[in-house]
């Protein structure tokens, strides 16, 4: 059986002081959780060496937003996979739509960042989706295969293994608009069938999350389909009586 996850990225939000109150929240609401579920927190890079941890005490996982593409050296404000590592976090959000879009994110890229937080043992949590225009053209399928094709498939199956998958319909982040339940089965059911065209099996053990504009209401039905495997939460990760009902609609 998958594991069934719900991931928290708080973006560019909270002051530490902030963050570490919401962080004590969902660590007060854990256990009205189910047990089976795991639930992860993306804080900002200020605050993770501090809140990782009493998450990690309590169960909660511990993920970065990004990390740098390059192991060390003079990458002025850039923050190495291996920083990160060394204070507990454990997996690392990879090209997320933002980073794509507003830092002009390659494939090539993002490919040396995955490489970079395998090698010191992170679990990327890898995002890949379209735009509204690609959407509309019906090149949505294209354009995740392209992703993965870039970035993912040239790993070994021993990596691949430690990967997560986070599919964002980017129309769908911050808009208020969601995919449909159908919709996100149909592509995520695709995404799954590309990795198991180059993995075999394994990939019917990856974690496929949806991530786009997830919240109580729409969760459980998105979260009934059968290769939509949890959710990578934005603004609701932000309130912990809505993370954790997230959480609860498995």
């Amino acid at each position: 059986m998958r594991k069934k996850m719900v991931a928290g990225n708080w973006k560019m939000n909270t002051t530490f002081q902030e963050g570490e109150t919401l962080a004590g929240a969902i660590v007060g609401k854990k256990g009205e959780a189910p047990g089976d579920v795991l639930l992860i927190v993306a804080p900002p890079f200020t605050h993770l060496s501090a809140l990782a941890p009493p998450l990690k005490a309590a169960g909660v996982g511990v993920a970065a937003q990004n990390c740098a593409a390059e192991a060390q050296g003079a990458y002025t404000g850039e923050v190495s996979a291996r920083m990160l590592a060394s204070i507990g976090v454990q997996y690392c959000i990879i090209g997320h739509s933002e980073r794509r879009e507003y830092y002009g994110e390659t494939n090539a890229v993002l490919l040396k960042k995955v490489r970079q937080a395998l090698d010191v043992g992170l679990h990327p949590i890898f995002c890949i989706g379209e735009v509204l225009a690609e959407r509309e053209a019906g090149r949505h399928f294209d354009v995740v295969r392209t992703q993965l094709e870039d970035a993912i498939l040239p790993l070994s199956p021993a990596d691949f293994e430690r990967i997560i998958i986070a599919y964002e319909p980017v129309w769908a982040i911050g808009t208020g608009k969601t995919a449909t339940a159908g919709q996100a089965q149909e592509i995520h059911a695709y995404i799954r069938n590309v990795l198991a065209a180059k993995f075999g099996a394994l990939a019917h053990d990856t974690v496929l999350l949806y991530g786009g504009s997830c919240k109580p209401s729409n969760a459980g039905e998105l979260f009934a389909q059968p290769d939509v495997d949890g959710g990578l939460i934005g603004g609701a990760s932000l309130v912990a009586d809505d993370f954790i009902a997230i959480a609860n609609a498995f």
